[in-house]
């Protein structure tokens, strides 16, 4: 190998931090649906029968679980945290069906940006990422 192929490697890091935006995406994703979410409280009073103290605590606490994974998008379980919460929003079906429907449609969201995770490291492993080039 030439001292000239040894100087340039077949791609270089990434001159910014590819992470950090998409660590943006899904922190400002948690917190939409923590709006969405506690925007149902008045929904499951008036159409869902009633507030019960279970169904105020379970949606007030999916509120504020969302608010705290938000702080911990730079972890690498954070993912799985994420995913945890939606997994939560969904069984919120049984408090509510519009519970269940925000479930679906931010399990969409999700689901969208997983792929789009496992596109951003795709590209960085194969140095397609703009600052990876020449």
């Amino acid at each position: 190998m030439s001292e000239e192929a040894q100087d340039h490697p077949a791609f270089k890091p990434p001159t910014n931090d590819p992470w950090k935006g998409f660590r943006g995406v899904c922190s400002g994703t948690l917190i939409l649906e923590m709006i969405v979410i506690l925007l149902a409280l008045p929904v499951v009073s008036t159409v869902g029968g009633g507030l019960t103290w279970f169904s105020t605590v379970y949606i007030v606490a999916l509120a504020i679980l969302m608010v705290l994974a938000c702080g911990m998008q730079g972890r690498p379980q954070a993912m799985q945290v994420n995913i945890t919460i939606q997994v939560l929003v969904l069984l919120g079906v049984f408090i509510h069906l519009s519970i269940g429907i925000v479930g679906v449609i931010f399990g969409a969201v999700w689901i969208y940006l997983i792929y789009l995770r496992r596109d951003i490291t795709r590209r960085i492993d194969r140095g397609m990422l703009y600052g990876q080039r020449d």
